[in-house]
């Protein structure tokens, strides 16, 4: 049998997301990775989009190694669980808790044994891989590198990292162990591109709370503050100027209240139980009184701040005073939803703080001078640049030029590129399907096509069309909805019923100011399809349409 190790990246190379990287020896398979990215505006009906596993099926995977605890690197992990044969999962003890709640929630707590593994540990021996995990710094606790060892060479997985020399919890990159592995040797480095484009340094994270610092005590009002749910060291520093201030904390948005309790419950956030009270309690008290730590931060239409934004929350809001700190980078393709987050918090009142005006947010990604330090502690003989747009992935094999890195020896892949070490080198040998597979949010855990779900509601119940029109320019006046229905074979009594349902739903906002689009569409899916529910034991296709004019 071979020597040779086969990498092939199932995703996160030529687009920021869904990264997973398959390595293959001796008849074995590891994966390192298995994220999620979310979908642009093209993508309609669809919630999420993974990796294509189809070269796993029928296959044993060894082991699915994870590098940190965001999404984009473990979000996909329990579509793979359904799909491959997956023998155990390893990670860091933050990252293990996060994955473990999320396979709980989707059924697969069994599908496959948890191992906890640190820096610091023996390397793991996992038939022919021995891999070593090494502390980098990153906006998530436990994120560590990988030295992965083969009879082919030895490969170094560096995840998502950057050089902070001052952390919020004093952990810093592993820089002493890094120099010493490159003094072993390595023979091809899989390099985080994210920021490959930007010149000089990534800040450090406790810029942030020295931000934080000098804005609160300066407001008044309600304090807002927008992350990604998985920014444990983000809401610590907030919640302790907070504190600080006088102010109680208050946590909304699902998936951040889960990820603080699992945070606090291990030790990696620190807010004493006073200190925290339910958004309904914060409702009723003074606004200088509160600081929210929310979700939202990517302008995600159903989230907490944008149902904030569209006066659709059912207990925080915001008025004339507040202010609103959006402590997060919009993921390349939400630009649009963040700022129309922004203009609509802006017309109600609230001041908006965000990376383009106040120093409320740092990357977690290296920096151009950082990804020139990784090159000359590593000396690495081949470069393969993952994590990133082609036009990053790019950049990043400029720099290895740079650092004597020659051409040849610089992998620029693709997502299914089949990539071979051996004692004789690095290079392309290959491909594979490696496409997207759409995840349908309605049916949690089904990786089926949704065009074959919505053929099939269509021929089983028919579909029911409301139309409505917005009218912006006549400060966003909703004219009354039309029904179509097609398919759907009921008495014109349900048809009047739910043509009346639907004008209420729209006055109902109309009448509150609600006129975020999303927000119009979701309200009158949900009030039509109940209806339809109750009387008829019917599920059919409700597609809200709404035209600005």
């Amino acid at each position: 049998m071979s020597d040779a190790l086969r990498i092939i990246p199932l995703g996160g190379l030529g687009e920021v997301g869904k990264n997973m990287t398959v390595y293959e020896t001796a008849g074995e398979i590891i994966v390192v990775d298995a994220g999620l990215a979310f979908p642009r505006d093209e993508h309609l009906g669809v919630d999420l989009l993974l990796p294509d596993v189809s070269y796993l099926e029928g296959k044993r995977v060894r082991a699915v190694v994870l590098t940190h605890g965001h999404e984009d690197h473990v979000g996909g992990l329990p579509y793979l669980l359904r799909e491959v044969d997956v023998q155990s999962v390893i990670a860091t003890r933050l990252t293990l808790a996060l994955v473990k709640s999320k396979l709980d929630e989707h059924g697969l707590g069994q599908a496959a044994e948890l191992v906890e593994a640190g820096p610091g540990d023996d390397p793991l021996e996992l038939g022919p891989f021995r891999i070593e995990l090494v502390r980098v710094a990153h906006s998530i606790p436990d994120s560590v590198a990988l030295v992965i060892e083969t009879n082919a060479g030895r490969v170094v997985h560096t995840g998502d990292w950057k050089l902070d020399h001052t952390p919020v919890d004093g952990l810093k990159t592993d820089v002493g162990k890094l120099a010493e592995i490159g003094n072993r040797g390595v023979d091809l480095l899989l390099g985080d591109s994210t920021n490959a484009e930007r010149p000089g340094t990534t800040g450090s994270e406790r810029l942030v709370g020295e931000t934080f610092r000098s804005i609160f005590p300066l407001r008044k009002g309600r304090i807002l503050v927008a992350s990604f749910a998985s920014n444990i060291h983000r809401m610590q520093q907030a919640a302790d100027v907070a504190i600080e201030c006088g102010r109680q904390i208050t946590v909304v948005g699902r998936s951040m209240r889960k990820n603080m309790n699992i945070a606090r419950n291990l030790g990696y956030v620190d807010i004493p139980e006073g200190a925290i009270v339910n958004p309904g309690d914060a409702a009723q008290l003074p606004p200088g009184n509160v600081l929210a730590l929310c979700t939202g931060s990517q302008g995600e239409p159903m989230s907490a701040l944008t149902r904030v934004a569209y006066n659709d929350h059912p207990t925080l809001s915001v008025e004339q005073g507040d202010t609103v700190i959006i402590s997060a980078k919009p993921v390349p393709g939400n630009e649009l939803h963040v700022h129309d987050s922004i203009n609509q918090l802006a017309r109600l009142g609230a001041e908006v703080l965000h990376e383009e005006i106040a120093p409320v947010h740092v990357s977690g990604h290296a920096y151009q001078e950082e990804l020139r330090t990784m090159l000359s502690l590593l000396r690495p003989r081949y470069v393969m640049p993952i994590h990133g747009e082609y036009r990053m992935l790019a950049a990043h094999a400029k720099l290895a030029r740079e650092a004597d890195v020659p051409e040849e020896r610089i992998v620029l892949a693709e997502n299914g590129s089949v990539v071979e070490l051996a004692r004789g080198g690095v290079k392309l040998v290959g491909r594979v399907d490696a496409g997207v597979t759409f995840v349908d949010g309605l049916r949690v855990g089904d990786v089926r096509d949704v065009a074959l779900r919505d053929r099939r509601r269509l021929a089983d119940d028919g579909v029911l069309i409301v139309v409505t029109t917005l009218a912006q320019s006549n400060g966003g006046e909703v004219a009354p909805p039309e029904l179509i229905a097609r398919g759907f074979a009921e008495s014109d009594e349900l048809l009047a019923e739910l043509r009346a349902e639907a004008e209420r739903v729209v006055r109902e906002l109309s009448s509150e100011q609600t006129i975020e689009i999303k927000i119009l569409q979701e309200h009158i899916h949900d009030a039509i399809g109940q209806i339809v529910y109750d009387r008829t034991r019917r599920r059919p296709m409700v597609l809200p349409v709404v035209i600005e004019v």
